[in-house]
């Protein structure tokens, strides 16, 4: 069982910075892939970024160049640390853990840009 929790959410103006961190607590945090998703109001769960064990990274087109995703092994943490923040890039940011067959979600932690 994973268990994940998000912090560093919060209210932010156009243009500005957060940096979202997501604990987990498990075991052989270093296997996992760690990915951050976002869900809008009346809108789908959608990829923001991955990392994988190895440290491979991916993002969603939405965020290139603007959002950085990280991961401290010794902490059992992964960071999203988002830039240049747009109106667009309000929601709700959930941290997700897989391995194999398992996928394990934190509980969420709101962002909300202001234009």
């Amino acid at each position: 069982q994973v268990q994940l929790v998000e912090s560093g959410g919060g209210l932010v103006q156009a243009g500005g910075s957060l940096r979202l961190s997501c604990a987990a607590s498990v075991r052989g945090f270093d296997w996992y892939v760690m990915g951050w998703y976002r869900q809008a109001p009346g809108k789908q769960r959608e990829l923001v970024a991955t990392i994988s064990s190895g440290g491979s990274v991916y993002y969603a087109n939405s965020v290139k160049g603007r959002f950085t995703i990280s991961r401290d092994n010794a902490k059992n943490t992964v960071y999203l640390q988002m830039n240049s923040l747009k109106p667009e890039d309000t929601a709700v940011y959930y941290c997700n853990a897989a391995l194999r067959h398992v996928s394990s979600w934190g509980q969420g932690t709101q962002v909300t840009v202001s234009s």
